[in-house]
């Protein structure tokens, strides 16, 4: 890496989220001094998040370069790493015609952006356009990395794989170490003190150990009293404010702790929303339709947000949890660094698909990203997963292929659409919504 390390944001409009990872980078002394370049469709949105990256800068008593720009190409030109946090359709169109549509035909949702008929449309609309930044990463600066940040993960990043294995893309999310923290505090634990090791896919990965150090070296396995937890149904909400009640249910069954929320993990699977059981959403308090109800809220409260961050106060700057700013600091400084990323197995896990997209620890250094073997996991728990890769890796085909059979195939597949709809209702949702996105999707024959 060069002496200036340069970091281009690809959908830096997401205000919030840039917010968050420039000032983790400013508060690095490694880059008080680096390059920033933000970039946006959104010419109002880009405005303000540079105001607000600059005045991060301002309050952490940093000098890095900071420049903003409506031309992806110009922003990418001789970066070192490249942040990717786009919505492609955005909150309208898009992911309204993701939860309209299939309502109609029976199907609830909570969230709708990673698996399920949700997850599927939004991969279908989301993999060209980072298929498109990639092409020009490959132009304009080859040997960056994409810190891929975009959801459905494991359907973009499988895809990118197989689209475009020139450039190095890594999937993140805050799912495994957010859970963490959230365990944590049900136990009350201190997080410091919380050791672990988690293995599976986006937002279905499982911790096989989760510990607790004590000051004499020793290590207490905290799975007993997360059991305690679960059977007491003594735990908190969510940051969200969302009741946990699935995923301690999936401990008592699984025996392992799922990294993904309760109201997530509750559509990719066919045991809680069911419209014939209304028992069901009432006793696991399933937030039906959270995400626009967030989307909303979000959009109601921006103009106020966004008064408070331009305000003359100068800004609180705290490190967030997210893993960017780690993996710039391990890769341009060598300090060594564990993160769990998403990226091709391989074979770092055994039991499932080699090309299948998996979310394992890896070591970050001057070599980059390197997956540590994972060896295989439960069988149980790759089964369950092995559900969720077949849909993720038919929609890559539809992708690759443009063949629109692979649609209905992979809704087919999901098991929650696949459990409330017939075949006949199935094909004629995914035409619906083929038809409903229309350009925001790729040709399929």
């Amino acid at each position: 890496m060069r002496a200036v390390t340069r970091i281009c944001f690809i959908g830096a409009g997401s205000t919030v989220f840039m917010r968050n990872i420039v000032t983790d980078i400013m508060l690095d002394e490694t880059f008080k001094s680096c390059h920033i370049a933000l970039h946006d469709i959104d010419a109002e949105r880009l405005k303000v998040s540079e105001a607000v990256a600059r005045k991060i800068a301002a309050s952490t008593d940093c000098q890095p370069t900071i420049v903003s720009t409506l031309d992806r190409r110009e922003a990418l030109i001789g970066a070192d790493f490249v942040i990717v946090m786009i919505q492609v359709g955005g909150y309208r169109p898009s992911t309204v015609i993701d939860f309209d549509i299939p309502r109609k035909f029976g199907l609830r949702q909570t969230i709708a952006d990673t698996l399920g008929i949700g997850g599927i449309m939004r991969g279908l609309r989301t993999v060209p356009v980072l298929g498109d930044i990639a092409g020009d990463m490959a132009e304009c600066c080859p040997d960056a990395i994409m810190l891929q940040y975009v959801n459905p993960m494991a359907i973009n990043c499988m895809a990118l794989a197989r689209m475009m294995p020139e450039i190095t893309v890594i999937g993140l999310c805050h799912s495994v170490q957010g859970t963490a923290l959230e365990l944590a505090r049900d136990l009350g634990e201190d997080p410091s003190a919380i050791r672990y090791h988690c293995a599976g896919i986006n937002h279905v990965a499982f911790y096989d150990r989760f510990e607790k150090q004590h000051a004499d070296g020793t290590r207490e396995d905290l799975y007993p009293r997360l059991h305690a937890l679960a059977a007491a149904r003594s735990y908190a909400s969510n940051e969200h404010g969302c009741a946990n009640h699935v995923r301690y249910e999936m401990l008592q069954r699984l025996g392992y702790f799922l990294t993904e929320s309760s109201e997530h993990f509750a559509e990719y699977v066919p045991w809680f929303i069911k419209r014939d059981r209304p028992d069901l959403i009432e006793k696991f308090e399933i937030p039906l339709d959270a995400y626009p109800a967030r989307c909303e809220a979000l959009a109601a409260d921006w103009e106020a947000q966004k008064r408070a961050l331009l305000s003359d106060e100068k800004l609180v700057c705290e490190r967030s949890q997210e893993y960017a700013a780690r993996i710039i600091h391990a890769v341009v400084t060598g300090e060594e660094t564990v993160i769990n990323a998403n990226l091709p197995n391989a074979g770092c896990i055994a039991n499932l698909p080699s090309d299948a997209c998996v979310e394992v620890p890896c070591l970050v250094d001057h070599n980059g990203i390197s997956p540590i073997q994972v060896g295989r996991i439960p069988p149980h728990l790759a089964a369950l997963m092995q559900t969720q890769i077949n849909v993720q890796t038919l929609v890559v085909e539809a992708l690759v292929t443009g063949k629109r059979e692979h649609v209905y195939h992979a809704a087919m597949l999901d098991p929650h659409t696949g459990a409330e709809l017939s075949l006949d209702e199935i094909w004629q949702l995914v035409d619906a919504l083929i038809e409903a996105h229309g350009d925001w999707l790729p040709p399929l024959a």
